[in-house]
């Protein structure tokens, strides 16, 4: 099978991506081989390349929203036939028996495997998944626009819920990227008014495009104080500008899995009980509650596609926030 292989962490400038021939993978017992229709790029696959992520395995086919067709079964799986459309998102596996997996926190499990970082992803034609962990995607859904879905959709809908935002509240983004266009549709639907504050001129227009009530500068102040916040873009300096946005007892989530260093913060802008929490990957709950959302709105994904073979130049574009939503690779189409 084609696929585009990771072989040492470099900066994405470099294109270290090396695209060429692999073995097909064999499911294990639990496990299907699905063929690869489309993949979201993320940002998580940028911080996993240029090891902002800690190396966990190399060489490495990255890549964690995947949408494709199941081709084969392993031994005992009963939840799928070949043949059957799939979803495939970044929490790969979890224990089932530490702490957090017995109370209902797999997402916090201490010994997850993640998709396209702990084992091989969906930049290729195949990939392996554990049938517990795979989604079926709704009716209504083209594959390319699925894929942003897996991962943006998922822990975008997550942070909005730990966010503690109410119908009615006003809820400010931090970055307007793909799990942002996402999200804001989601608070669309529940009747949340969005601000949102962000660098690029573009994104601004987009978030205006998609309801937003206010776009601005990403260190602009909005026009009126937030009930939440969420930062999606992984600044780290942007903590104390959200914070001085918030009401008094607001949440601010961070929905990132890396963030650069956070500035020292004036005590003030925590006083009043405003609350500060990380957003940790997802459960399978997460997903099926979102994906079932998805579908009633239902969530129309902007997206710009690549060629699998062009997945260091999607990559180049997401870090250059030169993507107008998702980047997808559509595999299906990469003769």
């Amino acid at each position: 099978m084609k696929a585009n292989v990771l072989r040492a962490t470099a900066p994405i400038e470099s294109n270290p991506l090396h695209f060429g021939d692999v073995e097909i993978p064999k499911p294990e017992r639990g496990q299907v081989l699905v063929r690869v229709s489309a993949c979201g790029v993320c940002r998580t696959d940028l911080h996993v390349i240029e090891a902002e992520l800690p190396v966990r395995r190399l060489p490495l086919i990255p890549g964690h929203q995947i949408v494709g067709v199941v081709e084969k079964v392993g031994a005992g799986v009963q939840r799928y036939h070949a043949g059957d459309r799939v979803g495939v998102a970044w929490l790969h596996h979890t224990c089932g028996h530490c702490e957090y997996c017995r109370a209902g926190q797999e997402n916090l499990c201490d010994n997850a495997e993640f998709t396209g970082y702990t084992v091989d992803g969906g930049y290729a034609e195949f990939a392996l998944a554990d049938e517990s962990f795979t989604y079926r995607i709704p009716e209504g859904f083209a594959d390319n626009q699925a894929a942003p879905l897996l991962c943006a959709g998922i822990i975008g809908f997550r942070a909005l819920r730990l966010s503690g935002i109410q119908p009615g509240g006003r809820l400010g983004f931090y970055g307007f990227g793909s799990a942002a266009h996402v999200a804001i549709q989601v608070a669309n639907y529940w009747n949340i008014a969005v601000y949102a504050a962000t660098r690029d001129e573009r994104h601004q227009r987009l978030a205006l495009e998609m309801g937003a009530h206010w776009a601005g500068g990403a260190m602009g102040e909005p026009p009126e104080r937030l009930d939440a916040a969420i930062i999606f873009a992984p600044a780290g300096e942007l903590v104390p500008v959200a914070l001085k946005a918030l009401k008094k007892g607001g949440t601010l989530a961070l929905a990132g899995i890396h963030m650069s260093p956070t500035p020292p913060l004036d005590y003030r802008l925590l006083y009043g009980e405003r609350v500060v929490r990380s957003v940790a990957n997802n459960t399978r709950q997460d997903g099926e509650e979102f994906l079932r959302i998805a579908a009633e709105i239902p969530i129309h994904t902007h997206i710009e596609t690549y060629p699998l073979r062009d997945s260091n130049r999607a990559l180049n574009s997401l870090k250059n926030d030169a993507i107008r939503g998702s980047a997808v690779l559509d595999v299906a189409h990469s003769a």
